[in-house]
């Protein structure tokens, strides 16, 4: 395959980010398309026996086999680590595995995880119930808190997790600052940027060491396939792929294709999903049956100026919490408002060109404990909306019930 543009030495500060998510990455074959090209192929042919002992025994560069080696997989790499800084990226079948890759490779039995307790609740879940069972040891603190993650860590700490802006509360965390409490402690600062992505917020230029990715989120940007990357430098992505290579929760060649595909429109999409989210935020302020709107954008925000320095925008997450009724409790004053939309669509993904509401206590932290949602600010009354990019007329017009 010829390489349209080799990145290899390339100074990526001669183009905008918006030029880097068309153009970075891409390889042509001697057909010379325009668009990537979609290898659907399990394994690759070597030209002779000892070509794929090099290849196997890493000593050539090539494709071997699409579970760890994809030309169109590589091109999605190439193209999300160009647009994050990133000096390696390594493809995953979706949010969770990126997880799961990146403490797999960094960590081992013993070490220890000072994590955010302002994270999906699935990831909760995954350093609560499973890595522990492995013998990794994780203590949550509050994300906005420097000092309670000062006062975590303990000898054998060797991460920092936190995601930034939050799920749902839209918290936001001091990145410079946790990255100079992780990095004195010997630990390495893993930001999940699945709210804001690479055209809104860059973790590595603030001091994060590694990033994790939902591709499956605003990379993709349509609802269509599952992805995760994680990303950072060639010496913790090496036993990251060391265990992808391994375990297998690697990501499809056709959704790399469609990711890349994402990655085109990130920039003009996410600036549109932020347009949209203030707009719809600032307006729920307003409304009388609405208690109080979490969204970075907004002035009322608690982290608005550290968020307005780290990110472009607000992003398209707006988080609130709905006053009930007289007779009705929190949780059902939330269904009866995600009940009464047309337009909306009732899913707990995000990221879509489509709008989506949820209600966070009962989906996506459903199997936290109660104490452990309470500790995390999500109360029964909280309803989170995606916001998409449909006219905000039409947005305000389907939550309706909230001016009565």
């Amino acid at each position: 395959m010829a390489t349209d543009i080799d990145l290899n030495g390339f100074d990526e500060s001669a183009w905008h980010p918006e030029t880097l998510g068309v153009r970075a990455g891409n390889q042509m074959t001697e057909f010379g398309e325009n668009s990537e090209a979609l290898f659907l192929n399990s394994s690759f042919r070597f030209k002779s026996a000892a070509q794929a002992a090099a290849r196997f025994g890493g000593t050539e560069p090539g494709n071997i086999y699409s579970r760890f080696t994809n030309p169109t997989v590589s091109m999605f790499q190439d193209k999300l680590a160009a647009l994050e800084g990133a000096e390696q990226c390594v493809a995953t079948s979706s949010g969770m595995s990126a997880i799961l890759a990146c403490v797999m490779g960094l960590c081992s039995a013993g070490d220890h995880i000072v994590a955010s307790r302002s994270i999906f609740g699935t990831s909760v879940q995954l350093f609560s119930n499973i890595l522990k069972r492995w013998g990794l040891e994780v203590t949550f603190v509050s994300l906005t808190d420097v000092s309670a993650w000062q006062g975590a860590i303990t000898p054998k700490t060797k991460l920092f997790f936190v995601e930034t802006p939050s799920n749902p509360l839209t918290e936001v965390c001091d990145i410079p600052a946790l990255a100079k409490v992780a990095h004195q402690a010997g630990a390495l600062l893993v930001v999940d940027n699945c709210f804001c992505t690479p055209a809104i917020q860059r973790p590595l230029a603030l001091g994060a060491d590694i990033i994790i990715h939902s591709a499956t989120k605003y990379i993709d940007g349509q609802g269509r396939c599952l992805g995760g990357a994680v990303l950072g430098s060639k010496v913790h992505m090496e036993p990251v792929y060391g265990f992808l290579r391994t375990a297998g929760v690697t990501m499809s060649a056709f959704n790399a294709w469609v990711f890349l595909k994402g990655l085109e429109t990130l920039f003009i999409r996410m600036e549109a999903h932020a347009k949209n989210a203030l707009a719809l935020a600032t307006w729920l302020e307003a409304q009388p049956q609405v208690a109080r709107v979490y969204y970075p954008g907004l002035k009322s925000h608690p982290q608005h100026a550290l968020a307005m320095k780290q990110q472009s925008s607000g992003g398209g997450i707006v988080t609130f919490e709905v006053k009930p009724q007289a007779g009705q409790t929190e949780q059902e004053a939330a269904w009866a408002l995600i009940d009464a939309t047309k337009l909306i669509s009732i899913t707990a993904n995000l990221g879509d060109a489509k709008s989506t509401i949820t209600h966070p206590a009962t989906t996506t932290h459903s199997r936290v404990t109660p104490e452990a949602r309470a500790a995390a600010g999500i109360v029964d009354g909280l309803v989170r909306i995606a916001v998409g990019l449909e006219h905000i007329e039409d947005l305000k017009a389907d939550l309706a019930l909230l001016t009565k």
